[in-house]
């Protein structure tokens, strides 16, 4: 047998060979470090609701509100921001002199509010926060109000379904009175609970209170609600929100409140 033909036996393999080769190696599945792939996302907590109401016929009204709330971790330090907004408005017949009548639309409800925050852990469910709020209310006591605070947080309740923290502290507030036309600088005390009940895998009852109070006006501010999750980022939350101000002006009433029925979605 001729020394040729093992060659020629040999050449289409030693063809073939580089090719399956370099296929192997191209879908050849990337190494996944299993330790990466559970470390949370640092945006964790963050969510955006809104909600919409109008009414059509006798009467017209419109109503629209929504909210961003942002949670950044980074090390040992949580970084947090909030803010709101709300505006309705509604149609009224405006009888003119001449006896005709017009429909004429007027704003019934604005208000934008922004907090910012940062917190640093000292410990599981200890920590130093840092808060600054702001708020504009056209048709409040306080149009325009500014609040910065620093306190303590820990968490006073911590069980299987049910956590209260708590933080409290020293700040100071700056606030103007629409009706008098002036500034109102003073300190303030501050503090804050929020209470979390986990009713059932996908149903939640929250609570936020919010006391501010100085010399010339003490604030409460509570925001309750149950959210019912669809899936990992919709949800729907009905809540009711109780505003009060100790000090307000001739006519003006010091508890407001509201209802909303919103979709939240959640950043996964």
């Amino acid at each position: 047998m001729s020394r040729r033909a093992p060659l020629t036996a040999l050449l289409p393999l030693l063809l073939i060979t580089p090719t399956v080769w370099a296929q192997s190696i191209a879908v050849a599945p990337t190494p996944v470090d299993p330790a990466a792939a559970l470390v949370p996302s640092p945006w964790s907590g963050s969510s955006g609701e809104l909600g919409y109401a109008a009414a059509n016929g006798n009467s017209t009204t419109d109503s629209l509100n929504g909210r961003v709330r942002l949670r950044y971790t980074d090390g040992d330090w949580i970084h947090s921001l909030d803010a709101t907004a709300l505006r309705s408005s509604s149609e009224y017949t405006n009888t003119n002199e001449d006896g005709s009548t017009t429909r004429e639309r007027q704003t019934t409800a604005e208000r934008y509010t922004g907090s910012v925050g940062s917190a640093l852990q000292l410990g599981e469910h200890r920590q130093l926060t840092a808060t600054g709020r702001y708020e504009h209310d056209d048709f409040a006591t306080y149009d325009r109000l500014a609040t910065f605070g620093i306190g303590y947080g820990t968490r006073l309740i911590d069980a299987d379904r049910f956590y209260l923290d708590a933080q409290v502290g020293p700040g100071v507030r700056r606030a103007h009175n629409s009706n008098e036309d002036r500034n109102e600088t003073g300190l303030i005390g501050r503090g804050l609970f929020d209470l979390k009940y986990t009713v059932t895998d996908n149903t939640d009852v929250i609570n936020t209170l919010l006391v501010e109070s100085g010399e010339y006006n003490t604030y409460a501010q509570n925001d309750f609600g149950v959210q019912v999750s669809m899936n990992s980022h919709f949800a729907l939350k009905a809540a009711w929100q109780m505003r009060h101000n100790s000090e307000v002006s001739d006519g003006d009433k010091k508890t407001d409140t509201l209802t909303t029925v919103n979709l939240v979605y959640t950043f996964k």
